[in-house]
């Protein structure tokens, strides 16, 4: 594995250049300005969240301008993580970084000042745009600033913890400022930790680049954003209920798909690649990248239909919502701070396996969510989900960054990041579409329900509450009880069906290594190769 050099000592080849020191109690505080602009781009994916009604009040959007108010910032963000993940390695990671704080904030005033669902709309755009040029860049100048892997594994446990934690508190802080402010207020508070991020990482982050080996593939990077743009874009509109086969969503997910093909077929036939591919043969790699989209596929998609029971099976506020999810919060915290001890105990593919089967427990212990409040229950189950998830997240993302060289840091950062994002993106399509097939049927005919009514609250709990608020009493009343009947039971099956993916993830983490090479071993057993390669080349001139 590459190390990495400050400026100034002697520098091999294969070693990236790194300017500013990244030794001592240094290091440390470089972690916190990464985890703090880190936390702020996870909140915005989720604080918008609670405050869709008081845009809609007052903005007037559609629903289809509504819809890419909300789905706009993931969008752009997946599909350039690639795109900005590796102009890092070729420009400076901290040079991108430092243009994504400057944009970020710039677009999170927009945001809070538009006027029109329109400026929103462009303002949550540059969002997406500021934030795939953070999320990249800090872990891959966490992969250069902690060459020790022992300590590496600490940053990413610290660095992973504030992801989960940015996302699990962003309704709960959304709420509290919509509550207590405007709509505007979730965007604003971007502003002035951003301009504060801005001055320290100018001053005190290293910045540090891969080899520059050749011209950067413009066209490839516009080939890979524009098919992940395609591909997470079909899924989405799958999980906002369309159709597989509707054209709107076959057509990007089949343009996407090609686009990306032929990224491949381009990068495979480069001299100098934009992500060297032969990563994914390695398998601590490839399968640390498949335990991320299948932790994501099985839990992101569950998060939404959780939330959805809290308020309206449980009947709880969106602030006492978010409340109810911070033991989960909490545990994943533990899950990132202790991970470095956990992994040198027991090794990735025990750690990453046993995150796994730990999860499937708490999804399945939360099938005995009904409709009444089993306050401790859910506490235990989220406590457990947290932990779990959080532990299966470290050891992959831990193993992943750590088989990639340290030149191409920023390309392994994105294709984790992109993982992530994707895997997301298909979990909300899955058990959406999974939890729809379970909860429809149950509404297909209710006695003493208009069958036009019935028909229309099949289509989700929320629309069910809806449609009986304008029957009479005795039929609102009938209409209520089946559909939280049928929203439950569709839980439960999608719960099963969650428990069932993570078991699966479970069995492919097995094919990663027993423990985590120290890095010293692993530079001596790269040395003692090209020693032996130099000695045939030379034993070979000489017989020639």
């Amino acid at each position: 594995m590459s190390g990495t050099t400050a400026s100034g000592s002697e520098r091999t080849a294969g070693v990236p250049r790194q300017r500013g020191s990244g030794s001592g109690a240094n290091r440390w505080t470089v972690l916190i300005v990464l985890c703090v602009s880190l936390l702020f781009v996870a909140l915005d994916t989720t604080i918008l969240y609670v405050a869709v009604p008081s845009v809609t009040e007052d903005l007037r959007p559609g629903p289809v301008e509504l819809l890419w108010i909300v789905d706009v910032y993931p969008l752009i963000a997946a599909s350039l993580l690639i795109l900005f993940g590796t102009l890092g390695d070729r420009v400076g990671r901290r040079r991108i970084l430092l243009l994504g704080y400057g944009l970020f904030g710039l677009a999170s005033a927009g945001a809070a000042l538009a006027p029109n669902p329109q400026i929103l709309m462009v303002a949550r755009a540059l969002l997406g745009i500021g934030g795939a040029m953070i999320m990249p860049a800090t872990l891959s100048i966490l992969r250069q600033v902690f060459p020790d892997r022992r300590e590496r594994a600490v940053a990413i446990g610290v660095w992973s913890a504030v992801a989960a934690v940015g996302a699990a508190v962003g309704p709960v802080l959304g709420g509290f400022l919509v509550e207590n402010f405007w709509w505007g207020s979730v965007f604003l508070i971007n502003l002035p930790m951003m301009t504060v991020m801005l001055l320290v990482g100018r001053w005190l982050l290293p910045e540090s680049r891969g080899e520059r080996n050749g011209p950067w593939d413009v066209v490839g990077a516009v080939i890979a954003a524009l098919g992940v743009l395609g591909v997470v874009l079909g899924v989405k509109r799958v999980g906002s209920g369309t159709t597989v086969l509707d054209a709107t969503t076959l057509g990007p997910i089949a343009v996407g798909a090609l686009l990306l093909l032929v990224f491949v077929r381009r990068q495979r036939r480069r001299r100098h690649p934009l992500i060297d591919l032969r990563l994914f043969a390695r398998p601590a790699f490839g399968t640390s990248v498949g335990c991320i989209v299948l932790a994501m596929l099985a839990l992101v998609g569950l998060q939404l239909i959780a939330v959805q029971y809290l308020q309206l099976v449980l009947g709880l506020s969106p602030l006492e919502t978010g409340l109810r999810l911070l033991p989960l919060v909490f545990s994943a915290m533990a899950a990132g701070l202790t991970g470095s001890r956990v992994l040198q105990a027991v090794g990735p593919r025990v750690m990453v396996s046993l995150g796994f089967v730990l999860t499937a427990v708490a999804v399945l212990c939360l099938t005995a969510m009904d409709e009444q409040d089993r306050f401790w229950l859910l506490a235990l189950g989220f406590v457990l989900l947290g932990f779990g998830f959080q532990t299966t997240l470290f050891g992959a993302y831990e193993s992943m960054l750590s088989e990639a060289p340290a030149e191409q840091a920023g390309g392994a950062a994105a294709i984790g990041e992109t993982s992530y994002q994707l895997g997301a993106g298909i979990g909300v399509a899955l058990l959406g579409s999974v939890m729809n097939a379970a909860y429809a049927p149950g509404l297909a005919r209710v006695e003493g329900v208009p069958e036009r009514a019935s028909s229309a609250a099949s289509h989700s709990l929320g629309e069910a509450y809806k449609v009986a608020s304008g029957l009479g009493e005795s039929a609102r009343a009938v209409l209520r009880e089946a559909a939280r009947g049928s929203f439950l039971h569709g839980l439960h099956v999608t719960l099963i069906t969650s428990a069932l993916l993570l078991l699966t993830g479970a069995g492919i983490a097995l094919r990663l290594p027993r423990r985590a090479a120290d890095p010293a071993e692993r530079a001596d057993g790269e040395g003692t190769q090209g020693q032996g390669r130099e000695a045939a080349t030379a034993a070979a001139n000489a017989g020639s």
